[in-house]
């Protein structure tokens, strides 16, 4: 791909875009930040070519409208020196916007390409959602369609369609499973041990939010209760628990009991499928809370190493070792869980090729039902950014470490059962999850398909409404930080009342 040098030049600068006859800004702006992920962006939009180009960074796009025969898409771009254009006919009136944006997406994809040496895998894909995506374009026609559509207009990697393609085929199982009527519970406690270096979530360190917690419990009880009191007069149906946040397992045992009590007490949990609770630190889990949490139908424990590497778990601000992980996962197995996800991160900082390999090695070889790979996100509110921790961008650095991990789990008899992406992606990679065997991570799949409604309680949760005729969602918000949900709790509950208003269209 570039070497050290010209990848520093473009994690600098600045760059600016005119959108001349179009205002394609969103999905451009998306785009440039894949080769150029730390550039400033200017924009300058109008429907009147007037501008004068200088000898700085510059992407100029332009649709003539006057031409006889239909449209002319202009691309130019002058960047560090090297300038690049292209035009193209198309020689339609009635061209819809969305094939005018598609065009010139893959306009300007190939022309940064040529002139940064980056080749993003996804093509012109910058959306989280890429295998929904693929199956949208796969309805009523041949996979073999659909793939060639991913190639040739999305620009996408082979690689990349076929896992799309293959993570489409498990999902579409679990999709199918969903009623009209059927919903997913979504439960936050944002609380944990330690803020981790790479994290952006709003979770809280217990140090220093630890006497929040007991409020905070008692009023998620009552949200808890008030939630299923909805559920149960629109005649909603169970699917999935999850309680995530954060970490759930900092709470003592006995205030994790009472909240998983609560749960299936006030929740109808017959038709319930599976029944998540992360337990992401490792060091957070005791045999108590283990026995505690194997009492519970259905349940998925997840427990996430993100490495082998005591050294890099140190760096990313993780209290635990790779010796608390064995432990934990040793512990649930004795205890009858057999449902167990791990969760680990490509391209952390001071991570090796060599090292992560070790740490798949030693995930495999505990035989864990569920392995979640996770590309590294360096988001702006993190640690990582603040501190200026050295990550390596556009390079084949994390590319490697998936295309190991992905073989290996495949080896293992493991299957990529969901997919999705997030924004500033080390190498613009993904997220996926693997299963073992006949499984499937149902929330997982839920969430990342919007298939159903989603209630969600507790800080920073957002409740997502799911038209059951369409694909409208209507988002419902909480207040984000656990001291806003305890102070301003009236406001969440009164929001509530819009899922019976949404429900009560379809009635």
């Amino acid at each position: 791909m570039m070497n050290a040098e010209c990848t520093q030049s473009l994690n600098k600068g600045k760059i600016k875009i005119f959108l001349i006859n179009n205002d394609f800004l969103y999905e451009i702006e998306n785009l440039v930040r894949l080769f150029l992920p730390y550039y400033k962006i200017d924009f300058w939009e109008s429907d009147t070519d007037t501008v004068s180009l200088s000898d700085e960074n510059y992407i100029y796009i332009k649709v003539d409208k006057t031409q006889a025969l239909g449209l002319i898409l202009i691309v130019r771009v002058y960047l560090n020196g090297i300038k690049k254009e292209s035009k193209l006919a198309l020689h339609r009136d009635n061209t819809l916007d969305r094939d005018i944006e598609l065009e010139i997406s893959g306009i300007l994809f190939k022309i940064l390409s040529e002139i940064t040496k980056v080749h993003p895998k996804w093509g012109i894909i910058t959306g989280v959602r890429p295998v929904k995506l693929f199956r949208s374009v796969l309805k009523g026609h041949t996979v073999k369609y659909c793939t060639d559509y991913f190639k040739n207009k999305f620009l996408a990697d082979p690689q990349k369609i076929e896992l799309a393609a293959k993570v489409n085929s498990y999902e579409q199982k679990v999709i199918e499973l969903s009623k009209k009527n059927s919903f997913s519970l979504y439960v936050s406690i944002p609380f944990c041990p330690s803020r981790c270096a790479y994290c952006s979530f709003v979770s809280q360190s217990v140090e220093k939010s630890i006497k929040l917690i007991p409020d905070y419990l008692n009023l998620l009880t009552k949200e808890i209760k008030y939630t299923a009191k909805i559920a149960e007069d629109l005649s909603l149906r169970l699917e999935t628990i999850y309680i995530g946040g954060g970490t759930p397992t900092v709470l003592s045992c006995d205030d994790l009991r009472s909240l998983i009590n609560v749960i299936v007490e006030n929740f109808d949990t017959s038709s319930c499928r599976e029944f998540t609770v992360e337990a992401g630190r490792p060091d957070t889990l005791d045999k108590e809370k283990i026995d505690m949490l194997s009492s519970f139908e259905n349940i998925r424990v997840s427990i996430n190493p993100q490495t082998f590497n005591d050294s890099v778990l140190q760096i990313i601000g993780r209290k635990h070792t790779a010796n608390d992980t064995f432990r934990a996962v040793e512990l649930a197995k004795n205890a009858g869980i057999s449902n167990i996800n791990m969760d680990l991160i490509a391209g952390l900082p001071g991570d090796s090729y060599r090292s992560f390999c070790d740490t798949i090695k030693k995930t495999i070889a505990l035989n864990p039902s569920f392995v979640t790979i996770h590309t590294l996100a360096v988001k702006r509110a993190s640690n990582i950014v603040k501190n200026r921790t050295d990550i390596p961008q556009n390079s084949l650095f994390v590319e490697k470490m998936l295309e190991k991990a992905y073989s290996s789990l495949s080896s293992a008899g493991y299957h990529p059962y969901y997919l999705y992406r997030q924004s500033k992606m080390v190498d613009n990679m993904e997220n996926t999850g693997w299963a073992k065997g006949n499984l499937n991570g149902l929330y997982n799949i839920y969430i990342m398909d919007e298939t159903h409604t989603i209630l969600a309680c507790g800080a920073g949760a957002v409740t997502k409404l799911k038209n059951p005729f369409n694909f409208q969602i209507k988002r419902i918000f909480n207040f984000k930080f656990a001291y806003e949900y305890i102070s301003r709790f009236n406001e969440i509950i009164e929001r509530k009342g819009q899922v019976t208003n949404f429900y009560e269209e379809f009635q």
